[in-house]
C-alpha cells in the first residue's frame, strides 16, 4: 500500500510539474504570437502609409506637370503655325518638341484617369452633345501629329449624331485610340476614323494600317499595364493603360469595345455607344 501511495505522489508531482511546463510554454508561444502579430499590424500600417503617400505623389507630380506640358504644348503650336520663316531643321526640331509634348501629356492624362477610377470611379457629367462635331474636332487635333509622320487621317461620318452622354469621357475614349493608332503606324500610312449611325447606337470605328495584334496580345489586350509585342514607331513612351482605361469608360457610359485585326493587317477597333439618354 504505502508503494502504491509513493507511486501514485510520483505521477501526480510529474502531471503537475509537466502542466507548469506546459503552461509556461503556451504562455511564451501566446506571447511571442501576440508580439508576431502586433508587428505584422505595424508593417501593414507601414506598407499602406506608403501606398498612400506613392498614389498621393503620383496625382501631385501628375497634376503639376500637366501645366508644363499644356503651355509647352500650346507654344509649339504656334510655333508651327508661324514657322515659315524657319529652317527645315528647325521645323524637324518643332515636330519632335510636338510629339513629344503630345506625348508626355497623354501619359499624365491616363495616369490622372487610372487615378481617378481607382480612387472613385468616374464621375459622369451627362449632356446632350453633338457627338460629330467632338470626333471632328479631335482629329483636326491629331491631323498636325499624324503629319509629323507622314500619316493621313481619314474621316468618314454622319454630320450630326446627338447623345446624352460625357463630353469628358467621350473625349478621353477618342483621344487614346487615335493615339494608339497614330503611335503604332509607320511613315506614309493612313489612319480611317468612321461615325456611323444605327437604329439605337453610334459606331466609332478607328482602323490604322500598323503591324494588327498577335491572337497571344489579344487576350491581355485591355488588362492594365500590359505592353504587347508591337512597340511605337516613333519612341513614343506607353504606359499600358490606355486601352484598359478605354474599356472601362466605354462601359462606364453604356456601350462596348470590340477589336478586329490580324498581325500584318492593321487593327480596328470598333466603340458602339448608346443614343437613348445615359443615367448619370
Amino acid at each position: 500500500m504505502a508503494l502504491l501511495i509513493i507511486v501514485v505522489s510520483f505521477v501526480f508531482v510529474l502531471l503537475i510539474s509537466l502542466q507548469t511546463k506546459v503552461y509556461k510554454k503556451l504562455k511564451s508561444q501566446t506571447k511571442l504570437m501576440a508580439q508576431q502579430q502586433e508587428q505584422q499590424a505595424h508593417q501593414k500600417k507601414l506598407l499602406e502609409d506608403l501606398i498612400g503617400e506613392k498614389e498621393q505623389l503620383i496625382e501631385l507630380v501628375s497634376h503639376d506637370l500637366k501645366g508644363p506640358f499644356n503651355r509647352i504644348y500650346a507654344l509649339v503650336q504656334l510655333l508651327s503655325m508661324s514657322s515659315t520663316n524657319l529652317t527645315e531643321e528647325q521645323v524637324d526640331y518643332i515636330g519632335k518638341i510636338h510629339q513629344i509634348s503630345s506625348d508626355g501629356l497623354a501619359m499624365l492624362r491616363n495616369l490622372l484617369d487610372n487615378r481617378r477610377l481607382e480612387d472613385k470611379g468616374i464621375d459622369l457629367m451627362v449632356e446632350k452633345l453633338n457627338f460629330s462635331k467632338l470626333v471632328s474636332g479631335l482629329v483636326k487635333n491629331y491631323n498636325a501629329l499624324a503629319e509629323k509622320k507622314k500619316i493621313k487621317i481619314f474621316l468618314e461620318k454622319e454630320p450630326d449624331i446627338v447623345l446624352d452622354s460625357d463630353k469628358i469621357t467621350l473625349s478621353r475614349i477618342v483621344e487614346n485610340l487615335l493615339s494608339n493608332a497614330l503611335k503604332f503606324s509607320s511613315s506614309e500610312k493612313s489612319i480611317w476614323v468612321k461615325l456611323l449611325l444605327k437604329e439605337k447606337n453610334c459606331e466609332l470605328k478607328i482602323m490604322d494600317e500598323g503591324p494588327g495584334i498577335s491572337a497571344e496580345d489579344q487576350i491581355k489586350l485591355f488588362q492594365k499595364y500590359q505592353r504587347l509585342t508591337a512597340r511605337p514607331t516613333g519612341g513614343e513612351s506607353s504606359t499600358g493603360l490606355g486601352l484598359y482605361l478605354v474599356k472601362n469608360m466605354v462601359e462606364k457610359i453604356g456601350g462596348q469595345i470590340t477589336y478586329k485585326g490580324e498581325v500584318g493587317k492593321g487593327s480596328e477597333f470598333i466603340v458602339t455607344l448608346p443614343i437613348g439618354k445615359l443615367a448619370n
